[in-house]
């Protein structure tokens, strides 16, 4: 069986958050194949440690769901693995898998955390009901998470902010609208505001962030002839490291402060923290000299945040195109996982 046929393994497996069940059933069976391994299940996340007497602990992480959809559409062809989560992140979960089935002695202790609801909101995520539960299995000195990266060290994350924005008005009969004011109206400006953003460049130990924000959701309205007295919008705020969430709540809050008035809310729904590059360790510069490539900033949030507020440096480094992460074309090549394979398989030696 070729590397691209177990990807598909997993891949035809359904997984999506909430249903890691049988995946991690599968991960675990076959895990167990590695004497020198012990495994742990805490609900739907596997943990697999080697326990010698090295004094130096790599960790390698990877998710176990996807986002919504139908895996039984999975297809090779021309050694292209199309399906489901083949780049978000079942491929590189596949290689992680066979490098930690495989019993040959290590220079380092390794962890294979393998962790379910990384695709769902934030305080979901089975990588922190292992923090909460069982804190000693993700100790460690630097991490690595399978994200996919197309094959370069992607350092770092953006935070995210999600935030409500309520606009407030006058109801009035539409026949006379000059006796209210009109919320919808009112948020239209906030809208336009932000389709217009320009977005913020930061330069952070030699690797560009650029922040990102978007409108997501709208509601508002109380009858086909009444002048509507609230309108609310949904705001997703991608800001670069060198914030804090409370820093890029002040600057969302000033953003939109030209059109606020008495009444109007600015309400915080979910965040979660940016991570910095960390490219001053030297396990990630072996990494970056081994991938053959030039580091570069992740666009987006992952879990190398969670690890970094654990106080473990972590870098992004997984096989497939970020840019086709949930696309209904994801794909992964049997090059992209080979040299995911060669890359990791030299850095746990």
């Amino acid at each position: 069986m070729t590397r691209l046929d177990r990807a598909l393994d997993l891949v035809l497996i359904d997984s999506v958050s909430g249903r890691e069940s049988v995946i991690a059933d599968y991960v675990v069976k076959r895990l167990s194949a590695n004497p020198r391994l012990d495994i742990e299940r805490i609900g739907d996340n596997v943990v697999a440690r080697t326990s010698g007497s090295h004094t130096t602990r790599l960790i390698v992480a990877g998710h176990l769901d996807t986002v919504p959809g139908d895996p039984r559409r999975a297809r090779i062809e021309d050694d292209v693995l199309t399906g489901l989560g083949a780049c978000d992140m079942k491929g590189s979960l596949s290689v992680m898998v066979d490098l930690a089935s495989d019993d040959r002695p290590h220079r380092v202790e390794l962890t294979w955390v393998f962790y379910a609801r990384e695709e769902v909101a934030r305080a979901e995520s089975g990588l922190r009901e292992l923090i909460e539960l069982r804190p000693d299995l993700v100790v460690g000195d630097v991490a690595v998470l399978a994200e996919p990266t197309g094959g370069v060290v992607e350092v770092g994350c953006q935070g995210t902010l999600r935030a409500a924005v309520t606009m407030v008005g006058v109801r009035a009969h539409t026949a006379r609208p000059f006796m209210g004011t009109n919320a919808i109206h009112r948020l239209g400006a906030v809208i336009a505001r932000v389709a217009n953003y320009v977005p913020r460049v930061v330069a952070i130990d030699g690797v560009q962030f650029t922040e990102q924000m978007q409108v997501v959701m709208v509601d508002g309205g109380v009858a086909g002839n009444v002048v509507p007295d609230v309108a609310r919008c949904v705001i997703n705020y991608r800001f670069a490291p060198d914030r804090s969430h409370l820093d890029a709540e002040a600057a969302l809050r000033e953003f939109l402060g030209p059109l606020l008035d008495t009444g109007d809310l600015i309400e915080v729904q979910d965040w979660a923290p940016a991570a910095l590059p960390g490219l001053d360790e030297p396990r990630l510069q072996e990494l970056e000299t081994l991938s053959n490539s030039v580091a570069r900033a992740k666009v987006g949030w992952t879990d190398v945040a969670t690890f970094q507020e654990l106080g473990i440096p972590a870098a992004n480094f997984g096989a497939g195109d970020p840019l086709l992460a949930h696309h209904p074309d994801e794909r992964v090549s049997a090059t992209e996982l080979e040299h995911f394979a060669r890359v990791l398989g030299a850095w746990i030696d």
